[in-house]
């Protein structure tokens, strides 16, 4: 068992890795390009016509890779953890609390998964100026929810395992 877990942190850290150095490598990639289109509009000197659609692309990859970086490390927006910190002091209804919140977080995330690899699925157009398939552009929705469905479940397994046990399934 402690090899599986092993494994599955290094897996993990690999994956955060992965993805917290993408969406710091699409927000420099904006930023250039952001800049490059302030500078052209004042210096005219070449044509930026495909801006838009690049842009669009990096935007939506850096939100959802980003988002799922947050689900992660449970830093993306909540309400905290106030009713759980004032009304439940006892760690059983504490985790218990927690662990519904967890599946309700994993009913989210798969119908986000379900819905937005249906539309990556379906779509058929392509960008005007390169002609990129759409799907690319869409392609960032599904994975991004397939890790937090995957990171969700996680979430719910370790706030079971402590309900049981308070000392195991570290987060």
């Amino acid at each position: 068992m402690t090899i599986i877990m092993n494994a599955l942190k290094k897996i993990d850290k690999m994956v955060f890795a992965a993805l917290k150095a993408l969406t710091v490598t699409l927000f420099v990639l904006l930023s250039l390009l952001v800049a490059a289109n302030v500078v052209v509009r004042f210096v005219p000197v070449v044509s930026l016509h495909w801006f838009d659609e690049i842009v669009e692309m990096l935007y939506a990859y850096l939100i959802f890779y980003g988002a799922a970086v947050l689900w992660i490390t449970r830093e993306h927006f909540s309400v905290g953890d106030w009713i759980g910190a004032t009304f439940l002091k006892g760690s059983t209804g504490r985790h218990l609390y927690r662990a519904i919140l967890e599946a309700l977080g994993l009913v989210f995330a798969a119908v986000f998964f379900y819905y937005s690899l249906r539309l990556a699925i379906l779509a058929q157009d392509v960008t005007n100026v390169f002609a990129i398939p759409k799907r690319v552009l869409y392609a960032c929705m599904p994975v991004a929810g397939a890790i937090m469905v995957v990171y969700s479940v996680r979430n719910i397994v370790v706030e079971l395992i402590r309900i049981g046990n308070p000392k195991e399934g570290g987060t």
